[in-house]
């Protein structure tokens, strides 16, 4: 009776997903907390009616200070996603040229300068990557059948940079800024103040940046940014260079909330603990139990923040959450959503799996799973090929897969209950080996040492 019901409730909130999008006018997604600022405050009014009557061109940037971007640049994401769902066109930049540089925004220290090559690797990663998770929002979270979407138009500002030199555009570029306004900059305040202090170059880093929306504004009519709150001085730098530069024109920047954890860091890079959105550094598996752990008292405002689902279908789930909180269902529900987002319905079935199989011991949920594919989930695990032989015993093949430095040491953990096949523990080192009980069907065995250390045995049958 529960499986059925379990099922149908699934079912609803597809149906849900699917059925769900936005005004046109996605400042009133302030409803799920998800607009903190608008720039100029006093023209609020009128950024919201350009949104609601007629179709804008909405931009986000983001830096290619690593080959992948992280779960804090989901939220940028999901706004470029919700103004696409509202009929507005997305444009994803992504700074080949200003990723060189450097934003200063919330750093303590400047960022460790990237060579050319590694910038240049990183922009082909992220554009590929924001075309991917567009991809399977279209695919998993629209309805066909609704008014198609338009395409996310992903640019690199290296692009435009390359006409400019140095003095070109310091002539015709920095002369409309003024350094008052430019040194009154929380971010450059802070920096300032700090032991290390601030570069020129990182002083720098906002006239490129509202130099990229003059481009932008120029070439694709785009009058809206988006960024988190923590960038409102790189908006308000922009919105500043139109105002001398095309006079006539209303420019608006959008800023939405910092997603933090429990200690108030917000999640990214530069604090450490960093989640990555690329299946090569944080694994689907890794991605989901990420979102799954979710703490009680967070789980509403990322969904609220991070999800497509309707308001109604939110409160419903934490109704349900709060009389049982022990089925984890709002946590398992944002990690569905988010890992589908990211990684397709395939990354998370794999991660499904994986999770079933960790916390249940059931392993045939990995049965038609590749061995790369098993061996990414459990963070890369080491593989190792081995070719049975008549007789091979428990010991033989931890030693074969190198999982201990010595027979001795390999000896005195298994007899301790240290050491599983397959989510089984495993105390007798003279144990022979069966393949009906220690080789899944796909000719994989799965050991681990402790609680998180694990290996991977191909057997060549």
């Amino acid at each position: 009776m529960l499986v059925i019901r379990a099922n149908v409730a699934s079912a609803a909130v597809f149906r849900s997903r699917r059925c769900y999008y936005s005004e046109r006018n996605f400042l009133k997604l302030k409803d799920r907390g998800f607009i903190q600022d608008v720039f100029p405050a006093e023209a609020a009014n009128k950024a919201s009616t350009m949104l609601g009557s007629s179709s804008q061109t909405v931009y986000a940037g983001f830096d290619p200070t690593a080959n992948s971007l992280h779960v804090g640049n989901l939220l940028v994401l999901v706004g470029l996603l919700h103004a696409q769902r509202s009929g507005h066109q997305p444009i994803a930049l992504v700074g080949g040229a200003t990723g060189l540089i450097g934003d200063p925004s919330g750093r303590k220290t400047e960022r460790i300068q990237l060579e050319t090559q590694t910038v240049h690797h990183n922009v082909a990663c992220l554009m590929e990557q924001i075309k991917t998770i567009f991809a399977n929002h279209e695919r998993y979270f629209w309805d066909a059948n609704s008014a198609a979407l338009k395409p996310v138009v992903v640019v690199n500002n290296a692009d435009w940079y390359q006409q400019y030199n140095f003095v070109d555009f310091m002539a015709n570029v920095g002369r409309h800024f003024r350094m008052g306004a430019m040194l009154s900059r929380l971010s450059v305040q802070t920096r300032l103040q700090s032991e290390s202090g601030m570069s020129f170059t990182e002083f720098s880093y906002q006239l490129f940046q509202a130099y990229d929306w003059l481009h932008l504004l120029r070439h694709h009519e785009c009058r809206f940014q988006l960024g988190g709150s923590d960038q409102m001085g790189n908006i308000m730098s922009g919105q500043e260079l139109i105002s001398r530069t095309e006079p006539k024109e209303a420019v608006f920047g959008l800023t939405l909330p910092l997603i933090t954890n429990e200690e108030g860091d917000k999640f990214g890079k530069s604090a450490g603990n960093a989640v990555w959105l690329s299946s090569q550094r944080t694994t689907p598996y890794a991605l989901y139990q990420f979102f799954k752990r979710t703490p009680d008292k967070a789980v509403e405002r990322l969904l609220r923040l991070l999800t497509f689902l309707p308001l109604p279908t939110i409160e419903q789930t934490m109704a349900r959450h709060q009389r049982a909180p022990e089925l984890w269902e709002a946590q398992t529900l944002l990690a569905n959503e988010l890992t589908r987002l990211v990684h397709g319905d395939e990354g998370l079935q794999k991660a499904k799996a994986i999770s079933q199989a960790l916390y249940s011991g059931d392993i045939s949920t990995l049965e038609h799973m590749t061995v790369e594919d098993i061996s990414q989930c459990f963070d890369g695990a080491p593989l190792c090929n081995v070719l049975p032989e008549p007789g091979m015993t428990v010991l033989d093949v931890a030693m074969r897969a190198k999982c201990f430095p010595t027979e001795k040491d390999a000896i005195r953990i298994i007899c301790s209950g240290g050491f599983s096949i397959n989510f089984k523990k495993v105390k007798n080192t003279a144990e022979v080996l069966i393949p009906s009980v220690h080789i899944i069907s796909n000719k994989i065995s799965i050991l681990r040492v402790g609680k998180r250390n694990y290996y991977i045995v191909r057997w060549l049958m």
